[in-house]
């Protein structure tokens, strides 16, 4: 329906034909759009070089689908998965495809359902013939901030999905984050929703302005049909459909401390065993103090803590995304990526246009912690995120994604660090070996 609106001719099919004429009886009723009644009925009425889009489920049901497509096309048609894939999976269809002269595209779509519908930010990789084709309609049916399109050629092979799966990853950090910031609110600061949705709309005015705060706000105010309000009705198991677990995988396969992501993926874990929660709270023990400081400093203090943890999770998120480039040998645009996550996606944020300055005045910025702007923000705001990590234990309140931000910010930062302890205990037992602080690169 994006395609049609925007002007391009689209032909659907669904292997349960009767799934595709009633789209075309009631969504698609009054458009320009067609139907076809099997694979090789779409693939004759697409123009050449065909350009088709599988939205399907990741995994097996696109390796079906692509199977059955390719002997269909020809050279210089193009394939183009816009589900959630595993970016390996991506890579291996571009390798065994490349022979064929079909070009296959990964792409990371993100924003939902209205995204897709209204424009979504879109996350191209793959055979790069076959950016110039699908390239005017990508950009003109994703969104756009600042009247540019959130839509860019990404990379080679897997570059597009891996890249979109570092998105997802970043997505649960976020949220994770303005979790801990409401459980704070509601349990250390004994605030009521209405007075918590005050505090998400005021911040939405200022530097924490996204999407997430926004709906975190609508969310806070939300009220059932029977007048009282449906978050405390809901039943605190996060569900998770494993992209940011992926994303964690892959930092641990690529040696990145993407501790903030990793922590907000154990969250949802800890958060699915709610019977042994329930069980232990009668168990153990925990704080006994209370919360007697300033509600209002103490907001404050919040507030920073989650700009200064979000900007470590950026910060941790771009290492991933740099690390895997080099492995990989993508050409990754890093200003233009944070681009393309400023409009149409969950994480979208007026923050993300300080990212692509970052890196638009320094390209091989090895982390965005040592940008001079981020510097001097996280250096205003790292005493918060200490005085909330701090009252957080002392209280007995779980914060791990803002205890995960202060831990790597303090490793980053140090010099020294007791590794050579770490170093000399694996000599000891497994005869590892060490390196001699005054001669690197040697060891004894």
């Amino acid at each position: 329906l994006n395609m049609d609106s925007k002007g391009f001719v689209v032909c659907a099919f669904n292997r349960t034909v009767a799934k595709v004429d009633q789209f075309l009886a009631n969504e698609a009723k009054g458009t320009k759009i067609i139907g076809a009644k099997s694979l090789e009925d779409m693939v004759a009425k697409l123009k050449k070089p065909r350009k088709v889009v599988i939205l399907v489920k990741a995994g097996a049901a696109v390796d079906e689908f692509v199977t059955k497509l390719v002997p269909l096309l020809e050279k210089g048609d193009i394939i183009i998965d816009g589900g959630n894939s595993q970016y390996m999976d991506t890579q291996r269809w571009c390798k065994e495809l490349k022979p064929t002269g079909i070009h296959y595209v990964g792409m990371g779509v993100s924003g939902g359902e209205d995204g897709a519908r209204y424009g979504p930010s879109l996350m191209p990789g793959g055979h790069l013939a076959a950016w110039p084709h699908v390239k005017p309609i990508f950009q003109a049916i994703c969104a756009k901030a600042n009247n540019e399109p959130c839509c860019d050629w990404v990379g080679e092979d897997g570059a597009g999905h891996f890249v979109k799966m570092v998105h997802n990853g970043i997505e649960y950090g976020d949220m994770q984050l303005i979790c801990e910031a409401y459980h704070l609110m509601k349990d250390v600061l004994d605030m009521d929703q209405g007075e918590m949705a005050r505090v998400f709309e005021e911040w939405n005015k200022g530097e924490l302005d996204s999407f997430l705060i926004e709906i975190t706000r609508d969310i806070l105010n939300f009220k059932d049909t029977d007048g009282k309000y449906l978050l405390p009705k809901i039943r605190d198991c996060a569900g998770q459909k494993g992209t940011g677990k992926w994303t964690g995988i892959s930092a641990l396969e690529y040696g990145v401390p993407v501790t903030l992501i990793g922590e907000a993926v154990f969250a949802r874990c800890l958060s699915a065993l709610k019977e042994e929660r329930v069980k232990a709270s009668g168990v153990l023990p925990g704080a006994s103090g209370t919360f007697t400081g300033d509600k209002k400093a103490f907001l404050e203090h919040l507030r920073k803590a989650l700009y200064a943890s979000k900007i470590i999770s950026y910060a941790q998120g771009f290492m991933l995304l740099r690390e895997a480039a080099k492995v990989h040998q993508w050409n990754l645009n890093y200003g233009s990526i944070a681009l393309m996550w400023r409009g149409g996606c969950i994480i979208r944020s007026v923050f993300l246009g300080n990212i692509k300055d970052a890196f638009t005045k320094n390209p091989q910025l090895s982390n965005l912690l040592l940008d001079p702007y981020f510097t001097k923000h996280i250096g205003a705001s790292q005493e918060s995120l200490r005085q909330v990590v701090a009252q957080s234990a002392l209280l007995g309140v779980p914060t791990p994604a803002f205890g995960a931000a202060l831990a790597f910010y303090d490793g980053y930062r140090a010099g020294v660090l007791p590794a050579n302890l770490l170093q000399a205990q694996r000599d000891y037992f497994g005869a590892h070996t060490y390196e001699l602080a005054t001669k690197p690169g040697e060891f004894v």
